[in-house]
C-alpha cells in the first residue's frame, strides 16, 4: 500500500471576513500567537509523514512561498546580534526532508477544483488535504497522524469530522454513516452545507482529508454545483459509489479560524498554553476580569 507522502494545502481562497487584514496578506499568515496557521498546518502534514507539502495558491499569495523559503538577511542580522535561539527558528520551519511546491489556482472554482489542481504533482499516489483555516490541536498526535493510522488500515479515503450542533449544519458538508464491521464509520451519504431540518446528522467534514487518486476523476466528471463552484463535496460523494470512505472522529480540539470568533479562541486558549507566555497571560486575563 502506498503511503501518504503529499498533502496538500488549497490556500488560494480570498479571506473576506477577515478584511481589511486580509486585503493584502492571504488568511493563512494571519498568526496565532507567534506562528502563523500555515505553519500550525505544516507542522500538522509533517508529523503525519508527509514529505511533500503542495500549495494552491492565488493571488496576494507570495507571503506563504516567502514564510518557507530562505530568508538570508534575516538569518545574518539574528546570527550578528548572536539570536541563536531565533536563528534556529526561522531555519527550521520545515525539516530537510520536507518540500514546497506551489501550484497556481487561477480561478475561485471552488475546494474540488483546488485539490484538482494538484494532480500534476500528486499524481497516483494517495494524499492528505489540510485546511489551515481549521486549526486543530490532536490529542498525543496531530489529526493527520491519526488518519494516517486509519487509512493504513483499512485501505481507503478518510474523512477528518466532529459532531456539530444541529443548527450548524447549513455551513459543512454533512456525512451520513452507518458502522463497519471492525467499529469504523462507512461513510453511505455526503450532503454540502444543508438546513438542519434536510440533514442527515450532525457529523460535519472538517477540513482534514486523507483521499485517494481516484477522487481526480470524480472532480473531473463532477458538475459545477453550489455557488458556481466544484465541490470536494460532490467529488467525494460519487467516489462512494466505487471505493469505500471512512469517516473519522478525530481526538482533539478544533478552533475555527475561518471565523473571527474561533480566531480569537484560539489565540486566548494557545497563548495560556504557551511555555514563555501561559503563566503571564493568564495572570492578565484574571486580573481583567477582576477589574
Amino acid at each position: 500500500m502506498a503511503r501518504i507522502r503529499k498533502a496538500v494545502f488549497p490556500v488560494a481562497g480570498l479571506g473576506t471576513r477577515f478584511l481589511p487584514a486580509t486585503k493584502a496578506s492571504p488568511k493563512e499568515m494571519l498568526p496565532v500567537v507567534d506562528k502563523p496557521l500555515i505553519q500550525y498546518a505544516a507542522d500538522e502534514a509533517e508529523g503525519g509523514g508527509a514529505e511533500q507539502l503542495v500549495f494552491i495558491t492565488g493571488r496576494n499569495k507570495r507571503s506563504i512561498e516567502d514564510h518557507f523559503d530562505k530568508a538570508y538577511e534575516l538569518e545574518m542580522e539574528l546570527e550578528g546580534a548572536g539570536k541563536q535561539k531565533l536563528l534556529e527558528i526561522v531555519q527550521n520551519l520545515l525539516p530537510a526532508h520536507v518540500s514546497c511546491i506551489y501550484l497556481r489556482q487561477a480561478e475561485a472554482l471552488g475546494l474540488g477544483h483546488a485539490v484538482l489542481c494538484a494532480r500534476p504533482v500528486v499524481g497516483d499516489e494517495p494524499f492528505a488535504v489540510i485546511l489551515a483555516d481549521d486549526l486543530i490541536q490532536g490529542e498525543g498526535q496531530g489529526v493527520i497522524a491519526q488518519m494516517v493510522e486509519v487509512y493504513e488500515r483499512f485501505g481507503c479515503s478518510v474523512l477528518g469530522v466532529e459532531e456539530v450542533p444541529r443548527q450548524e449544519t447549513n455551513k459543512y458538508g454533512i456525512v451520513a454513516t452507518e458502522t463497519g464491521p471492525d467499529g469504523e464509520l462507512r461513510v453511505t451519504s455526503m450532503v454540502e452545507k444543508p438546513a438542519p431540518e434536510d440533514a442527515p446528522s450532525n457529523l460535519a467534514v472538517v477540513g482534514r482529508y486523507i483521499l485517494t487518486p481516484r477522487i481526480f476523476d470524480k472532480l473531473v466528471e463532477t458538475q459545477v454545483g453550489a455557488g458556481g463552484e466544484i465541490q470536494l463535496t460532490d467529488g467525494i460523494a460519487a467516489l462512494l459509489a466505487e471505493e469505500p470512505v471512512i469517516a473519522y472522529p478525530f481526538k482533539g480540539k478544533r478552533y475555527d479560524c475561518g471565523s473571527k470568533l474561533g480566531y480569537l479562541e484560539a489565540q486566548v486558549e494557545l497563548a495560556l498554553q504557551h511555555p514563555e507566555l501561559g503563566e503571564d497571560f493568564a495572570a492578565y486575563l484574571k486580573a481583567l476580569a477582576v477589574e
